[in-house]
C-alpha cells in the first residue's frame, strides 16, 4: 500500500494578534502522522487570506501542479482562502484536476475522499454561482454610476474605477479581457488594481 505524501498549509492574518502558523502546523503534523501520511512539505503564510499572491500559498500550488504531494491538509477552509466562494471553488477544483486530494483539519466533512465530498463541492458551486451574479450586478452598477457621474466609458475612458476592476477580477476575468472591455491598456488595469480610489486618464500613464 502506497503511503500518501501530504503537504501542510497554515495561515494566520496580520490581524490575528499573538498567533503563529506554528500552532496550526503542530496540530496538522499530529493529525497527519496519526493517519499514517508522509509529510513531505509544509507551507505557512502570515498574510490576509484575501490575497492570492501569498508567497507560500503560491509555492504550495506550484508544487501541487507538479504532483509533489498527493494530499493537502489545511487548518480550515478560511485559512486556505478568504477570496470568496468562487475563488475557493476554483482552488479546490484545480487541486482535484492535478490529482491532489484535500482535507480540512477542523472541518471533517471537507474531505475530497470523504462521503460528503460531492455534496460539499455542489454547495460551493451554488455559492460561487450566486457570488458571480452579485459581482456582475456590482460591476453593472459601478459602470452605470460612472456614466451618471459623467465619466466616459467608451474605447477611451477618462476614468478607471478600482472597484469595477476588482469585481471583474473576482469574477474570473483576465487582465487583457478587462482592458479590452474598458478600452485601456492592460498595464493601466494592473496599476489600478493596486491603487485606492480612481485613476484619471489611464491612457496618459503609458505602457508598463
Amino acid at each position: 500500500m502506497t503511503i500518501p505524501r501530504a503537504a501542510l498549509y497554515a495561515r494566520v492574518s496580520t490581524d490575528d494578534k499573538g498567533q503563529s502558523p506554528d500552532n496550526q502546523l503542530a496540530d496538522l503534523r499530529r493529525f497527519a502522522q496519526a493517519q499514517g501520511w508522509e509529510i513531505t512539505s509544509e507551507y505557512s503564510d502570515f498574510e490576509s487570506g484575501s490575497k492570492s499572491t501569498r508567497p507560500q500559498f503560491r509555492s504550495m500550488l506550484d508544487a501541487a501542479s507538479r504532483r509533489e504531494f498527493d494530499l493537502l491538509l489545511f487548518w480550515s477552509l478560511d485559512r486556505l482562502s478568504r477570496e470568496g466562494a468562487l475563488k475557493t471553488l476554483q482552488i479546490l477544483n484545480q487541486l482535484a484536476q492535478w490529482g491532489v486530494a484535500y482535507r480540512s483539519y477542523t472541518e471533517a466533512y471537507l474531505d475530497s475522499a470523504g462521503v460528503f465530498s460531492d455534496a460539499i463541492v455542489a454547495l460551493l458551486a451554488t455559492l460561487a454561482k450566486q457570488e458571480r451574479i452579485r459581482i456582475q450586478e456590482r460591476v453593472k452598477a459601478g459602470l452605470d454610476r460612472a456614466r451618471r457621474e459623467g465619466k466616459r466609458l467608451g474605447r477611451r475612458p477618462t476614468v478607471l474605477r478600482r472597484d469595477v476592476v476588482a469585481d471583474l477580477r473576482k469574477s474570473g476575468w483576465s487582465w487583457s479581457r478587462i482592458a479590452n472591455e474598458l478600452g485601456v491598456h492592460p498595464s493601466a488595469v494592473r496599476r489600478t488594481a493596486k491603487r485606492p480610489g480612481l485613476v484619471e486618464n489611464p491612457h496618459q500613464e503609458g505602457p508598463g
